[in-house]
């Protein structure tokens, strides 16, 4: 009796995922050529991301790229319509090639198709923090879909113009306030660490060394490493070294109120 309730149990939930999986087919299993247009342009806008200008403009900066550089650069927006895979024979995608995907219904508004040859000047990491600066939610709300579509193309352009890039060029506001904590931080522990420890001593820097790959970590990997692989402005990093020396004499400082308090008295 159990036995065959079981497999009527099992039976109906295997066809219930059949049913949704047959239910909902997977957008790339289309191939709708008819959604093509009959002359050849690096963009088709079936979302309507673009305005009018903004496309021609687009479409002459994409042509003037690849006769420049020979790398061929194209922009896909689908929502409800899609050519499915029709589009790699429509604009004969190669190695070469670096296709922009947007579409809104997924997490991410981004996916791409990366050429094969691009891995040889660009890491896949690029392309894992390329989609996720420019695609997220929130860089969309502020930034408009036009604004992340844009935004990841011009990285693209740039590091291929540079021969490569090991990061997304540019430095996010959000990401900045990342390295400027992590300054802070390790001062903070540098300054905990020079703390005098001993009667007559006025900074331990026994303990600064013990602790410096902390805070090195802290000040150098994670508050200077970002900024100088992102960018060439030097006042990010100016403000970074100032939250370190803060961070630093906020900790270290009490302790010199304190040495100082027998003395007065």
């Amino acid at each position: 009796m159990i036995h065959r309730f079981s497999q009527a149990v099992i039976a109906g939930l295997i066809s219930l995922v059949l049913a949704l999986g047959l239910g909902i087919p997977a957008a790339h299993a289309y191939d709708n050529p008819e959604l093509l247009p009959e002359e050849q342009t690096p963009i088709i806008d079936l979302a309507h991301s673009f305005a009018d200008g903004q496309i021609q403009s687009l479409v002459q900066e994409l042509e003037d790229f690849e006769v420049e550089t020979g790398w061929k650069l194209r922009v896909l927006t689908q929502y409800d319509r899609t050519p499915g895979r029709a589009i790699k024979d429509y604009w004969d995608l190669d190695a070469h090639s670096f296709l922009v995907v947007a579409d809104p219904r997924g997490g991410n508004l981004l996916n791409f198709n990366v050429g094969g040859d691009f891995y040889r000047i660009i890491p896949r990491t690029f392309w894992v923090e390329l989609q996720t600066r420019f695609g997220n939610l929130y860089y969309v709300r502020d930034n408009g879909e036009d604004g992340a579509i844009l935004g990841a193309l011009r990285a693209v352009e740039t590091c291929v113009r540079q021969n490569g890039c090991s990061v997304v060029p540019g430095l996010p506001q959000e990401q900045w306030v990342l390295t400027f904590v992590s300054s802070i931080l390790g001062g903070i522990i540098c300054g905990l660490a020079g703390y005098p420890r001993k009667p007559g001593q006025s900074f331990a820097w026994q303990w600064v060394l013990v602790l410096s790959p902390l805070w090195g970590i802290l000040f150098l990997a994670f508050g200077v490493g970002p900024i100088v692989t992102r960018t060439s402005d030097w006042l990010p990093l100016a403000q970074n070294a100032g939250g370190f020396v803060v961070g630093a004499l906020v900790a270290y400082l009490p302790s010199q109120f304190r040495n100082a308090s027998p003395s007065e008295t």
